[in-house]
């Protein structure tokens, strides 16, 4: 292939066809990614295309496997809740830590993916595109090593999100926590903001595993949950009915709205 790309080009455009294909679920869990194979289909060379499949692998996106190089990793339930486990320790508190920082730029940015998510008739591809970048508005204000982290966690949960937003109640669910944390943004108070992130990604992670298997133990979001002081009691039991019940063992803000309740969350009276 001759290209007047620079090598770090093509990489990073390799690093985001192949991204696009497995958070698609073009390339399923578990197939085999032949180097000479998609050297060829793609018109590269070996060299870029190892270090674009290092990158993904950095990612969670690929593993090795003894004996079959590279596959696509699989995309287990455990996966899925400990990357939100991960974000809730992370994410909340950074977020209180730099909406001072926030610009009228980002809040635009905000607003504008936002509106387009509120959109009547969006479809659910749209859906997500505007979700994603809702949320990318807010990571380039995060130190660099939390962003990055951030960011591999956020592309590992859209590979299972689809399934999530293609029920309305959770589309629904997802516009109103969003717009509720915007005006907290807006108006820089960052402990609201922190609550209501903490609030939306537990939300977000019940709905997503429990649409998945109605049956599923949940371990790793119980001993986040428990770091933060907060807690769920049907959470680890294995025999959750929805809307799950969230208390928190310290003071809220008195903005957290009273009838913060999704179809799979609800705040219970502080402990």
């Amino acid at each position: 292939m001759t290209s007047l790309k620079r090598p770090g080009t093509v990489v990073d455009d390799l690093v985001e066809n192949l991204r696009e294909r497995i958070v698609s679920g073009q390339l399923s869990p578990g197939v085999r990614l032949s180097q000479q194979q998609l050297a060829e289909e793609l018109e590269v060379s070996r060299t870029p295309l190892r270090e674009a499949l290092q990158r993904l692998a950095t990612e969670g996106l690929v593993v090795g496997q003894a004996n079959r190089g590279m596959i696509v990793a699989p995309a287990p339930l455990s996966d899925v809740e400990d990357a939100y486990a991960l974000r809730l320790l992370v994410e909340p508190a950074t977020v209180a830590a730099i909406v001072e920082d926030v610009t009228d730029e980002d809040i635009a940015a905000l607003e504008l993916a936002l509106a387009a998510m509120e959109r009547p008739g969006v479809s659910t591809r749209e859906f997500q595109r505007n979700h994603a970048a809702y949320h990318e508005v807010m990571l380039k204000r995060y130190p660099p090593y939390a962003a990055d982290l951030i960011h591999s966690l956020h592309t590992r949960i859209y590979r299972q999100q689809r399934i999530y937003f293609s029920r309305p109640p959770a589309v629904a669910d997802f516009v109103w926590l969003d717009r509720i944390f915007l005006d907290a943004v807006k108006d820089r108070n960052g402990q609201l903001a922190r609550h209501l992130l903490e609030f939306h990604l537990l939300d977000a992670a019940v709905g997503l595993v429990l649409e998945v298997d109605p049956d599923y133990h949940f371990e790793a979001l119980a001993v986040s949950l428990h770091g933060l002081g907060m807690t769920v009691p049907e959470l680890g039991t294995g025999q959750v009915t929805r809307p799950l019940q969230l208390q928190w063992r310290q003071d809220v803000p008195d903005q957290l709205p009273q009838d913060l309740t999704t179809s799979n969350l609800t705040v219970a009276p502080i402990l």
